[in-house]
């Protein structure tokens, strides 16, 4: 059994099987709907239920609590339809332009730039470049059906005869990946992966003047960004601010810095939480999304993209829009939800 799913205010419509998650249903069909983890842990994916009824797998009280639900909010990456339905979201053109596809991966360097972080890069096979946009990402296919996700680090038009991506890994202790990556695995192993995903990637229609806001490895993305931005010669304003606790965090430091001196409208600010003794740091300190506060009072005319932390993006989003007068439509994010994250506070 099947059932129509339409999109307000743009008018799409799709099938939806009836078990079948609606977000599931429409990355399938191409239908661009606002998203990030999907796995019910980030909310990126909610969306305003306008008749129908659907049924929410295991979510985040953070992602939709109860109230929410109540007052008619879905998350379409863990909502089934029970009838047709009708939702309220905003489409996202280019995210249902790129078809997603699966292919194996080559490692051909990997790197420590910081104790806990690795920078691999993937050979893609020849001549078989990844179409994606700057800030998607990619999930690994591992054993047993898991899954586990990171984004591209380097800009889709870096790509040549023979094609490759980026990805900045964090080591999280215990993890069914990461624990691979920093124990067992070398030069030449092939990865199966299947992308791109999300729809945190930058918006070129507009002109307005930027933030880029990253904690940790959320820099990846807001990296592919900039590469972007650099090679295809867009001339927005832009402030990098990146959040680390001490500055042997700030893995790809010295890239930043040269790609502000290059780039006359990228601005660079590190800023870090705990710096150590030994750090010599007379940088900017302190929560990085209060930097931004503090110089940006007023983003009414701005956009945000922000990637890293889920605590880090969430507060950046209140209080950009409650503070700061940011459009709510105008703030983009990625939050980086680790597999401990989408089990905490499940409903």
């Amino acid at each position: 059994m099947s059932f129509t799913v339409t999109v307000q205010p743009s008018g799409r419509s799709f099938q939806v099987s009836r078990d079948e998650p609606i977000l599931s249903a429409a990355i399938r069909q191409g239908v661009g709907l606002p998203y990030g983890c999907k796995d019910g842990a980030c909310g990126s994916c909610k969306s305003r239920l306008l008749q129908g009824r659907v049924i929410h797998g295991a979510h985040q009280a953070g992602a939709l609590s109860v109230a929410e639900a109540e007052a008619g909010w879905t998350l379409t990456c863990c909502a089934a339809a029970q009838t047709d339905v009708v939702i309220e979201a905003r489409t996202v053109a280019a995210a249902g332009e790129i078809p997603v596809r699966k292919m194996p991966v080559r490692v051909t360097k990997i790197e420590r730039p910081a104790p806990d972080v690795a920078v691999l890069t993937l050979q893609l096979p020849a001549n078989d470049a990844l179409r994606y946009q700057a800030g998607q990402y990619i999930e690994f296919i591992l054993r047993d059906n898991l899954r586990r996700s990171y984004s591209m680090a380097n800009s889709p038009l870096l790509q040549s005869d023979k094609p490759s991506i980026e990805l900045h890994i964090r080591h999280l202790s215990g993890g069914v990946f990461t624990d691979a990556v920093f124990s067992s695995m070398k030069e030449k192993d092939i990865l199966r992966m299947e992308g791109p995903f999300g729809t945190f990637f930058l918006r070129e229609d507009s002109a307005k003047p930027m933030v880029l806001l990253a904690s940790g490895t959320g820099f990846a993305p807001i990296k592919a960004i900039i590469e972007h931005m650099q090679i295809k010669g867009l001339q927005r304003p832009a402030v990098l601010y990146w959040g680390c606790r001490s500055k042997v965090d700030l893995y790809q430091h010295e890239w930043a810095l040269d790609a502000a001196a290059k780039m006359v409208n990228l601005t660079y600010v590190p800023v870090l939480s705990e710096p150590k003794a030994d750090d010599t740091w007379t940088g900017r300190t302190g929560f990085v999304h209060a930097a931004v506060i503090h110089d940006f009072p007023d983003l009414s005319a701005h956009q945000v993209y922000a990637c890293g932390a889920p605590i880090m993006v969430s507060s950046a989003q209140h209080d950009f829009t409650l503070k700061c007068g940011l459009p709510a439509d105008e703030f983009y994010a990625d939050s980086f939800t680790s597999e401990a994250d989408k089990h905490r506070n499940t409903l």
